[in-house]
């Protein structure tokens, strides 16, 4: 690997380290293979990625923006979240983690359907959230029980990606932290003041 890519990858096996930490310090399903992966170009919404559809992107994009809507910055949707989870699934997962992201995937629409009488994709903002709520509860539950050798839970596999993908996005980079494009000027303190968003690393 040439010296021009260092840097690069040092920046995403950052990033991986960070969302490791929001999730409590549990690996990322995916391991090593995210460092490689997770710079490709990512797919425009809603066309299909390996094996998923695009109705299964646009649905994977609606509900990264559920768990990171807009606010004073843009959401996961305009980040390309959606594409990005299935890219990272079809290219990073194994065989069985992959039929365990998919089948929580029809999990989700079934929880849908049980608790607010509709699909994801038909219901309200409110429904979305109360529903992942629900569903964040239970993997929690689960990976607090589980034993070693048990896969991890499918929601907990959409929130990695999730937060993964917005936070090694440009969006994510520039708009969610603050960037400073580097080589730059050097000032080795800095004040910070509560509240501020935190300084995002080369990318």
């Amino acid at each position: 690997m040439s010296l021009d890519h260092e840097p690069e990858v040092i920046d995403r096996r950052e990033a991986i380290k960070r969302v490791s930490v929001l999730l409590g310090g549990v690996a990322l399903v995916g391991g090593s293979g995210l460092l490689a992966s997770c710079g490709r170009e990512r797919p425009p919404a809603g066309t299909a990625v390996g094996k998923f559809a695009g109705s299964d992107v646009a649905l994977l994009d609606e509900v990264a923006d559920t768990i990171l809507p807009e606010t004073k910055t843009p959401g996961a949707k305009a980040a390309k979240v959606g594409p990005f989870m299935a890219l990272m699934v079809t290219d990073c997962y194994d065989p069985q983690d992959q039929e365990i992201f998919r089948g929580g995937m029809a999990k989700l629409e079934a929880a849908s359907m049980k608790m607010n009488g509709k699909s994801f994709m038909d219901s309200t903002p409110a429904q979305r959230t109360a529903l992942l709520e629900s569903l964040d509860k239970e993997q929690k539950a689960y990976m607090e029980a589980k034993k070693p050798d048990d896969r991890a839970h499918w929601f907990r596999m959409m929130k990695e990606l999730t937060l993964l993908g917005y936070f090694t996005s440009e969006i994510g980079y520039t708009k969610a932290m603050r960037y400073r494009e580097s080589p730059g000027h050097y000032d080795p303190c800095v004040d910070y003041k509560p509240g501020e968003t935190s300084w995002a690393p080369h990318a």
